[in-house]
């Protein structure tokens, strides 16, 4: 039976600060000098979390309140890599069998690390893998589902990452996330908005991928049949499932959609100025606040992972003018 949607409450996020302590790092966050003219941006360095992605934060939560029988049944989640990564790690940290219905075109970097985890993989195209993600089941893979992003204590671990902004921040006027499923921005909005309403969250989509936006700009959940594969594979999805639509909805700002060149000058523009590396979904944020539609600032852009093959990275910086 599927638990009701309801809002992240405040304590829910605060109890898992505490819970995940331990195994989390407590990113920095840094300005980024764009020069004279540019948006002032700080960048929350969730690449820097010991799987170079946020998804730990949530998977840390989830996996420390599942019960004794749940743990003994062993894990799976749904991933095109770093909810998959997270699992793995927390798992693996609680003595938990884990295995992951993965992507089979999400980058290698990202399976091996799956695989290094103690993950048993099940390779599935991005469509099977999307249908599964609404079935929550997949066909021979058994133990206690933990959904990468539809799920209470998931999302409470992500929100987290809220509480520590407002501390490093407290002057932060916006603050922008990628969208993939939801949870991520869910999460860090249900936390800034019980504590500063007046900050503006904002999501992030590639133009190839923008559901979200749709969905903000109809009122409703909308599918993204024009969908296509890219390097922004951590983000932007076929769909907004009807559920995160409720979740997302009350406490997030809108959605800015961004070309590929962009997420791509974003990309370098990190490595340049402050020689970060961030994977495509990373670097969507700053993509978004470059574009100026999210104001002046401070503007907070989440790093939200660094999960790409190298020689991938300069390639794509590299196709730049």
């Amino acid at each position: 039976m599927l638990e009701s949607v309801r809002p992240i409450a405040l304590s829910e996020i605060q109890d898992a600060r505490k819970r995940i302590a331990g195994t989390i790092v407590r990113t920095p966050l840094i300005r980024l000098d764009l020069g004279a003219g540019s948006p002032d941006v700080r960048l929350k360095l969730e690449n820097l979390q010991p799987i170079s992605a946020y998804k730990l934060r949530g998977a840390a939560n989830a996996v420390a309140l599942l019960s004794d029988a749940e743990r003994r049944r062993g894990v799976w989640t749904i991933s095109a890599g770093n909810a998959g990564q997270g699992v793995a790690y927390a798992a693996r940290a609680a003595g938990v069998p884990c295995t992951v219905v993965a992507i089979e075109t999400a980058p290698a970097a990202k399976l091996d690390r799956m695989r290094a985890l103690g993950a048993t993989l099940v390779l599935v195209s991005y469509a099977r893998a999307w249908q599964a993600l609404e079935d929550r089941t997949y066909p021979g893979v058994e133990g206690t589902f933990i959904h990468p992003f539809d799920d209470q204590n998931f999302i409470a671990g992500h929100a987290t990452m809220g509480l520590e902004i407002l501390e490093d921040a407290p002057d932060t006027a916006a603050i922008i996330a990628a969208i993939g499923g939801g949870g991520l921005i869910t999460g860090i909005a249900s936390a800034v908005k019980a504590l500063k309403p007046d900050i503006q969250v904002w999501g992030a989509e590639p133009e190839t991928a923008a559901p979200a936006a749709r969905s903000f700009a109809k009122g409703s959940a909308q599918e993204f049949p024009e969908w296509k594969a890219t390097f922004v594979d951590g983000a932007g999805g076929k769909s907004v499932f009807p559920r995160m639509w409720q979740r997302m909805q009350p406490v997030v700002d809108g959605c800015i959609v961004v070309s590929l060149d962009d997420v791509k000058r974003a990309m370098r523009t990190m490595a340049e100025k402050a020689r970060i590396i961030a994977e495509g979904a990373g670097a969507l944020a700053l993509a978004a606040a470059l574009t100026g539609k999210a104001g002046k600032g401070p503007i907070v852009a989440i790093v939200s992972g660094g999960n790409i093959d190298l020689a991938k990275f300069f390639e794509l910086i590299a196709t730049l003018g």
